[in-house]
């Protein structure tokens, strides 16, 4: 059997991923902390689950000896793990600047740690990090988050450079604002929505489905001319100045 690995994969994104891949006749392996939620995703989509904490080198140890006692083969890996932290350097502690890098930096560096040298022993596939638009584009408040996707970043393309030869693709995807469980704190009204979409030179804030769409396409061995790419998915926000009327 062969799979594509979604790291922290029962969040909305995970969600409209996983959707997608099964609608493509794809394989998935739905992981997160809580086996639980893990578990009532992937059999909404008749795909497997798993459980461990992607900041946890010993966790991904057993989970990748788990799956290659199952025969599972990994074509893929997805890591979607995340935080939001709005504040300023002068009202965060130092303990929520290191949990922003634990959750952000470290799920990213032992998914390549752990799932590059597995794929390589598959015969090659793809990876894909997540890093943010505030990585790329100043916006008040966001240092710690800017800072930890500014690392992703610069791990994707090393990464890249590291693994192109064994045919492992390294690419990450910078969103802006996507209207999931975990933003519902900066969209939880209309006037705050609009605010939100007044941002975006396209007029609105993300869906889900707009992430996923890349990410299914990055993982997608049709795409296998691509790596060490961090692609832009933000409704124009780190790029384009819009004409206002």
């Amino acid at each position: 059997m062969s799979a594509i690995l979604i790291v922290g994969g029962y969040g909305g994104i995970g969600e409209a991923l996983t959707r997608r891949l099964t609608e493509q006749s794809r394989s998935v392996i739905v992981a997160g902390r809580d086996l639980s939620k893990a578990e009532t995703l992937a059999a909404r989509y008749d795909q497997r689950a798993m459980a461990w904490d992607a900041r946890d080198e010993e966790g991904w140890r057993s989970a990748l000896v788990k799956m290659e006692q199952q025969s599972i083969k990994l074509d893929g890996i997805v890591n979607l793990c995340g935080s939001i932290l709005i504040k300023s350097v002068t009202n965060m502690t130092l303990d929520e600047f290191r949990a922003v890098f634990d959750v952000n930096v470290t799920t990213a560096f032992l998914t390549l740690k752990y799932g590059a040298p597995r794929l390589v022993q598959e015969g090659g596939g793809s990876i894909v990090l997540m890093s943010s638009v505030a990585a790329r584009y100043g916006l008040a408040n966001h240092e710690a988050i800017a800072a930890a996707k500014a690392a992703v970043e610069g791990l994707t393309l090393a990464a890249a450079a590291s693994y192109a030869p064994r045919q492992v693709r390294v690419n990450a995807v910078a969103p802006a604002l996507v209207e999931t469980p975990l933003s519902q704190k900066f969209v939880s009204s209309d006037e705050a929505k609009k605010a939100s979409a007044q941002m975006h030179p396209l007029g609105r804030i993300g869906q889900p489905d707009d992430i996923a769409s890349i990410l299914a396409m990055l993982v997608d061995p049709a795409n296998n001319w691509m790596t060490g790419q961090v692609i832009g998915v933000d409704g124009g926000m780190s790029r384009v100045k819009p004409k206002r009327s």
